[in-house]
């Protein structure tokens, strides 16, 4: 198949955002390992702050690789981040400490697979093909990591796939009852894949900005905080939970406050616009 080549530029330069999201992702992932050493569940919120960081990293990948000419594949580049991602998360949670860091080398190595057979097999001649799928699977493997480890407040393999059960004689495990078990990462999965690939696809067109995408970016990952807050009343105690969900909160109305704003600038951007003159004999 061929692609128009043809990218939007512009704003804070890619690299700037990638180092920064990578940064904070790993820097809030690792804070909720603070809950196994102090023995709380204070700390999980640090797990969603550093998936939002990542999913605002991930949203401007999605954004360098769909301008090409590719616009109506920004759904699918959710679908693909986070499908790559999850292997990746899954994989690296049995590393224990080191986890995180085996997220990215486990998510590069999965994302720089699937670029290759895109660039080369289905010829999809992107210059920034490989980079951008490479990204996207770490994007999606942190994000997920980050997003469980704010439910469960941890991002080690035990506490995701065993939970437990009152039995006559006590707790006893119930597998059914982990955030794997129960099907919770499937929500996780899709709240992710939606938040990843909806600033862009929302945003585009003419009228692009990169602020205005990437505050869009924040409230969709907070707005997915919320949810997953709401999940956690399973998971964690009351300290966390609350955490959770003000900093949810907040951080979700702040944001969209932000981007609404920012809409209205661009909106009015418009105003002095004149219509566009249809050519005479022609459409």
């Amino acid at each position: 198949m061929s692609v128009k080549i043809e990218v939007i530029e512009g704003g804070t330069p890619h690299n700037t955002i990638l180092a920064a999201g990578l940064v904070a992702a790993i820097v809030g992932i690792y804070l909720t390992y603070v809950n196994v050493i102090m023995n709380t569940t204070a700390f999980a919120v640090f797990g969603g702050l550093g998936a939002v960081a990542a999913l605002v990293w991930g949203s401007h990948a999605v954004k360098r690789l769909a301008s090409y000419g590719i616009g109506t594949g920004v759904p699918s580049m959710g679908m693909i981040a986070f499908g790559s991602g999850v292997i990746g998360m899954l994989l690296a949670t049995k590393f224990g400490l080191a986890a995180p860091i085996a997220a990215i080398i486990i998510g590069a190595i999965l994302g720089a697979i699937f670029g290759g057979i895109s660039y080369y097999i289905l010829k999809m001649h992107i210059p920034v093909m490989i980079q951008s799928m490479t990204e996207l699977a770490i994007v999606g493997a942190l994000t997920l990591m980050g997003f469980c480890a704010m439910v469960t407040g941890r991002f080690t393999f035990d506490i995701l796939a065993k939970g437990t059960t009152a039995g006559i004689f006590g707790a006893v495990p119930d597998y059914s009852m982990s955030l794997i078990g129960g099907s919770i990462i499937t929500v996780t999965f899709i709240l992710g894949a939606i938040a990843i690939q909806h600033p862009f696809n929302a945003c585009l067109g003419p009228s692009w900005k990169q602020d205005r995408m990437l505050w869009l970016a924040v409230e969709c990952g907070f707005l997915s905080m919320i949810g997953l807050a709401v999940i956690s009343f399973a998971f964690l105690g009351f300290a966390g939970v609350v955490l959770n969900l003000v900093v949810a909160g907040v951080g979700w109305f702040y944001a969209f406050a932000q981007y609404i704003m920012l809409s209205k600038r661009d909106a009015a951007a418009w105003l002095d616009m004149k219509p566009i003159v249809e050519p005479e004999g022609g459409h």
